[in-house]
């Protein structure tokens, strides 16, 4: 009896003194690939979740750029790390995109969605020209000069299903050029390459400022308060609604313990009032939302997003 006491005591002693993974994690930086260019609207929106992030994890979250093959690449090497907690990518729309039009095998179940984190409408910009002032005046234009107009896009991926969207709506035919990311197309249209291109605030407000390119229209339910001069796609007569969501994921088998740390300290970030007005700021929402609920979002997203492929998929 004295040496099962013995034992039992000894085990309670080594269970005690045994780390805990949720208590330890994390013990060192937590790698972030994006896997898009610098200066887009993920590369922006993920670098204010890297800058805020560390008060409520504990550690550092240095940004990794993986841009290439519509964001595919760094999601494959995302996809490859050990699944150990120190690894997260970030994934929207364009991955189910991605997947349905066989750019690639991965999809958003190859990954352990984490968070949803923000919401941000798309916008048509344009270089600014002479031949339109505004969203009437180019629907006029590109009417008259079918295929004429480059649309800078992600070829197969999110953006060119908004941009086959809008020439659908309004009966347009525009000239596809492919770019990697926002920040791509953006440099483009203010260097005076590319006529208009699928855009977004965060990587779009400043050169607006400047006057190097123009928001023309607004793929929002309502004007978007950062750029209240510009129409929706609504008042334009169409109902169009483009919006891209970003969340975090992490490689397929990441232990419950870490996910569940990182889903909480992403859940305290999203009420960081910093990292609030910071993702305001270049025109994005936090919109957050739990493993389990994110995962469902997912899934009937996936649904959705198959069913309008059909408009690029030829």
């Amino acid at each position: 009896m004295k040496v099962f006491s013995g034992f039992a005591a000894l085990l309670t002693a080594a269970v005690l003194a045994a780390p805990s993974v949720a208590q330890d994690y994390p013990e060192r930086a937590v790698e972030f690939i994006v896997p898009w260019s610098p200066g887009g609207g993920s590369d922006t929106l993920m670098r204010l979740v890297s800058a805020n992030i560390e008060p409520h994890l504990g550690v550092e979250m240095p940004i990794i750029n993986m841009p290439g093959v519509g964001g595919t690449v760094g999601l494959r090497e995302a996809s490859r790390r050990t699944a150990d907690g120190y690894t997260i990518s970030q994934v929207h729309e364009g991955l189910l995109m991605a997947t349905l039009i066989g750019l690639t095998e991965l999809t958003w179940d190859s990954f352990e969605p984490i968070a949803l984190m923000t919401a941000s409408p798309q916008f048509l910009i344009a270089q600014p020209t002479e031949n339109y002032a505004n969203f009437e005046e180019f629907v006029e234009y590109a009417k008259a000069h079918p295929n004429e107009l480059t649309m800078g896009v992600t070829l197969g991926g999110l953006p060119h299903l908004f941009a086959a969207m809008i020439e659908q709506a309004y009966d347009l035919q525009f000239k596809y050029v492919g770019y990697e990311g926002t920040g791509e197309r953006v440099r483009a249209i203010v260097g005076g390459n590319l006529d208009v291109a699928i855009g977004d605030v965060a990587s779009s407000i400043e050169f607006s400022k400047n006057g190097d390119l123009v928001f023309l229209a607004a793929g929002s339910g309502d004007r978007h308060p950062a750029l209240p001069g510009v129409p929706t796609f609504r008042e334009q007569g169409q109902d169009l609604l483009l919006t891209v969501t970003r969340g975090i994921v992490m490689p397929k088998g990441t232990p419950a313990a870490e996910r569940d740390a990182m889903e909480a300290a992403l859940q305290k970030l999203s009420q960081d009032a910093t990292y609030v007005e910071q993702t305001n700021n270049v025109g994005s929402q936090v919109t957050f939302m739990g493993q389990d609920e994110y995962r469902s979002y997912l899934s009937n997203l996936n649904d959705t997003v198959k069913s309008l492929a059909a408009v690029i998929i030829q």
